[in-house]
């Protein structure tokens, strides 16, 4: 196991106990995989901005992608239920998006549901009894029906992986811990645009809305 118990510790909890080993029962547990879609693994025709996100798109081929996928088998033979939220509109124009997602810039995002870019990556296409919500939110919790699906599984205990940290993951973990779910964020199965805001989002969320752990603690975790 990693020494998940001190690492990402922020000012807030620099000196806090360690906190208490962590159990996950397989049948109130659910691992939520958020936005691995093929439109953030497209390489951009201008070389300025290919260059600029390729280390983002090494860390999910060599890391997030491969380690998720291990993730996925894992809980799935272990019986944890396994739920996709992906980022897609209803309406092609995309009028039922969030205000979030229709500013300027990077989180412009006009992904209609159908359509090849909105998909989940090829490498982590869901089983049939998986669960796949679409989300027109950064939170997956605000944006779906998936809080009363939480619910109505009696689930108590959500295991995040997927991107981007300090954006989708992080909006969803801090309404899942506003709920009273447990949660465990697993680090090598999330990325961020950058290292950087990658590593300073887990610090923000870590003990307080949830634990950062790696996936190798997540097989020590189920019971």
């Amino acid at each position: 196991m990693s020494d998940w118990q001190n690492a990402y510790r922020s000012f807030y909890y620099a000196t806090a106990e360690p906190p208490e080993d962590i159990r996950l029962a397989a049948d109130s547990t659910a691992l939520l995989v958020i936005d691995i879609q093929n439109t953030y693994m497209e390489i951009d025709s201008d070389p300025v901005e290919a260059a600029r996100w390729a280390p983002f798109r090494e860390r999910m081929n060599a890391s997030v992608i491969p380690n998720t996928a291990k993730l996925i088998a894992h809980c799935r033979a272990r019986g944890v239920e396994v739920i996709f939220a992906r980022i897609a509109c209803l309406k092609p124009d995309g009028r039922d998006r969030s205000l979030s997602q229709k500013k300027p810039g990077f989180n412009y995002l006009l992904l209609p549901k159908d359509r090849e870019d909105s998909q989940l990556v090829p490498e982590l296409t869901p089983a049939a009894e998986d669960i796949v919500v679409i989300k027109t939110t950064d939170s997956a919790l605000t944006g779906t029906n998936l809080r009363l699906i939480l619910r109505n599984m009696e689930i108590s205990d959500v295991i995040v992986a997927g991107i981007f940290t300090d954006q989708c993951i992080s909006s969803s973990v801090r309404s899942l811990a506003d709920e009273s779910f447990g949660v465990v964020v697993v680090e090598d199965c999330c990325a961020a645009a950058t290292e950087e805001l990658h590593l300073n989002e887990l610090k923000s969320i870590n003990m307080i809305y949830c634990h950062v752990v790696q996936s190798e603690d997540v097989h020590d975790f189920l019971a």
